[in-house]
């Protein structure tokens, strides 16, 4: 017969091995998941994927959409979003990817103001093992220094516009160029596309070219003075880098006594709902597109990275062009 006692001390016995056996179980897990450091392991532990996004700024209806898209899927998705919106500043989207690498974020990732300027900040997120993804625009990196890029094809959308332009003018035009940010790749792209697709074109000649910062403002203020110059006499096409300038040049044409889209053809990248409705006025000729509802892509990239599949070093969204003839269709079909 088993006494009270001894009978204790073996329930006290099972008790203590369940409880080793307990933790042993737990130390197990917890050590897989920082072992594979995979999106996986966080959302078992319970934490969420953590993604900091340095953006250039608001400086366009399309940037205003593309912030939204990133916003909105981080959290249809349940990602800590750490948001920075740079103000068309670069110094401050490296200052916002060193505190992303002091915070210790598990992927970096930012569509970059100019291509130059970004490798010493990659650098250290690169030593500090965070991955990073550039997204709509590229800066002239080591490949080593990033995981993927996400974005369109720039120099195809100069190229698009261009062809688009021969076939309108038949070849022959002066033109005006509102180009983008200095320094940046959109701006730097779309002029090299443009120019590949007219030098055959000796009847198109580029008579003038200015920056309007891919702002609407400045379109139209680069817009009103060229219209007083000499030059200004002779142009009878503007092609401009986005939307918001072309529109802007809408304005300062108009306010000349001159009609947009009749007098002065306008060529543009962008695809933006203001654009369309431009179109649908005969105040804007073509509008190139450049897709800014990129979020489901660098969020999908983002999951993919932190459960270690391997990723290609680029991504391009793809691009479509819209005139005249199909913007009233074309219109109610635009999210941004």
């Amino acid at each position: 017969m088993i006494s009270l006692r001894s009978r204790s001390k073996s329930v006290m016995l099972s008790i203590f091995i369940g409880a080793m056996i307990a933790t042993g179980c737990s130390n197990s897990g917890g050590s897989e998941s920082s072992s594979t450091g995979g999106a996986g392991g966080a959302k078992d532990s319970g934490k969420k994927l953590v993604v900091g996004f340095a953006q250039t700024g608001a400086e366009s209806g399309w940037r205003t959409a593309n912030t939204e898209s990133i916003k909105s899927e981080a959290q249809k998705r349940g990602i800590d979003l750490k948001f920075v919106d740079a103000q068309g500043k670069p110094e401050n989207q490296i200052t916002a990817i060193k505190n992303f690498i002091a915070q210790g974020v598990d992927v970096i990732a930012f569509s970059p103001k100019v291509e130059d300027g970004f490798e010493p900040v990659l650098q250290e997120a690169k030593k500090a093992g965070i991955p990073v993804i550039m997204s709509d625009r590229r800066a002239k990196v080591s490949d080593d220094l990033y995981a993927t890029f996400i974005g369109s094809d720039f120099v195809e959308e100069g190229r698009m516009a261009g062809k688009w332009l021969i076939e309108k003018t038949k070849g022959k035009c002066n033109i005006a160029e509102l180009s983008g940010s200095p320094g940046s790749a959109p701006a730097n792209d779309r002029k090299t596309g443009f120019a590949e697709a007219i030098k055959d074109q000796p009847g198109m000649k580029i008579v003038f070219s200015q920056t309007g910062n891919f702002e609407r403002a400045k379109g139209k203020e680069v817009m009103e003075a060229l219209l007083k110059s000499p030059v200004g006499k002779t142009v009878n096409v503007v092609y401009a880098h986005n939307d918001d300038m072309a529109i802007g040049a809408i304005q300062a044409i108009e306010e000349a006594g001159k009609k947009p889209g009749t007098d002065i053809f306008i060529v543009s990248i962008d695809g933006i709902k203001d654009a369309f409705k431009a179109m649908v006025d005969g105040k804007l000729n073509c509008s190139v597109e450049c897709n800014p509802l990129l979020g489901p892509f660098i969020m999908d990239a983002a999951e993919k990275i932190k459960k270690g599949e391997k990723m290609d070093k680029r991504t391009v969204v793809k691009d479509g062009i819209f005139d005249q003839s199909v913007a009233a269709k074309e219109l109610p079909n635009r999210k941004y």
